[in-house]
C-alpha cells in the first residue's frame, strides 16, 4: 500500500505542469497497425495515420526511484467524419494501463480514470498533456530513465490498434516533446 500511495503521489506530480523545467528535444515514434496485425515500429520523428486518425508527439517523463507509475502524453487528430473512441492501452513496461483526466474541481486538482475510454470527436484534435488527459502506466516493471522508451498499443473502437513509442524526456518536469507549444508557451 505504501509504494502504491507513493506511486500515486508521483503520478499526480507527473500529471501537473512544471514550467521551470526545460525539455530535451526527444522525437516520438508512432506506427499504425491493423487490428489483427502485429504492431511495427518505425523511425523517430514520424507521426502515423490509421484511417482518419493521426497520432503524434508521444512522450513520457523519467520516473524517480521506487515509482510504480509513469505517465504518457500524445496528440490524436481525427480527420474523419465520424467520432472514434480510445478504449484501451497496453504496454511493455507495466502490468496495466489506464486513460486518465486531470482537472481542477473547487480549486483542487483531481486525477480520475476514464474507464469507458475517451471520445475522439470527428474533425477534432485531442491533446494528452500535463494537467489534462494522460496515459497512466501502472505497476511498472522497471524505472523509466531519460531516453528510454515505452512501447504501447492504443486501441480505438473504429480505427483498431495503433502502436506508439513514448520516448522519455531528460527530466521529470518535461512539458512537451521537441519545442511543442503548451498553453501559448514555446517549451525548449
Amino acid at each position: 500500500m505504501k509504494s502504491y500511495l507513493f506511486g500515486c503521489a508521483v503520478a499526480a506530480f507527473c500529471a501537473m505542469p512544471a514550467f521551470a523545467h526545460p525539455v530535451l528535444e526527444m522525437p516520438s515514434t508512432v506506427v499504425a497497425a491493423h487490428r489483427a496485425a502485429a504492431p511495427i515500429f518505425v523511425a523517430a520523428d514520424q507521426s502515423v495515420t490509421a484511417g482518419p486518425l493521426t497520432i503524434k508527439d508521444a512522450f513520457t517523463r523519467p520516473t524517480p526511484g521506487g515509482a510504480t507509475v509513469a505517465v504518457g502524453y500524445l496528440t490524436i487528430v481525427n480527420k474523419g467524419k465520424t467520432d472514434d473512441r480510445l478504449v484501451a492501452v497496453t504496454s511493455d513496461i507495466s502490468a496495466s494501463v489506464q486513460i486518465h483526466e486531470t482537472k481542477m474541481e473547487n480549486n483542487v486538482m483531481e486525477m480520475t480514470e476514464l474507464p469507458d475510454g475517451l471520445a475522439i470527436p470527428a474533425g477534432a484534435t485531442v491533446t494528452f498533456k500535463p494537467g489534462g488527459y494522460h496515459i497512466m502506466f501502472m505497476d511498472l516493471k522497471r524505472a523509466v530513465k531519460p531516453g528510454d522508451t515505452i512501447h504501447a498499443v492504443l486501441e480505438f473502437a473504429k480505427a483498431g490498434k495503433i502502436a506508439v513509442t513514448f520516448v522519455a524526456a531528460n527530466n521529470m518536469g518535461a512539458m512537451a516533446p521537441g519545442g511543442m507549444k503548451v498553453d501559448g508557451m514555446k517549451m525548449q
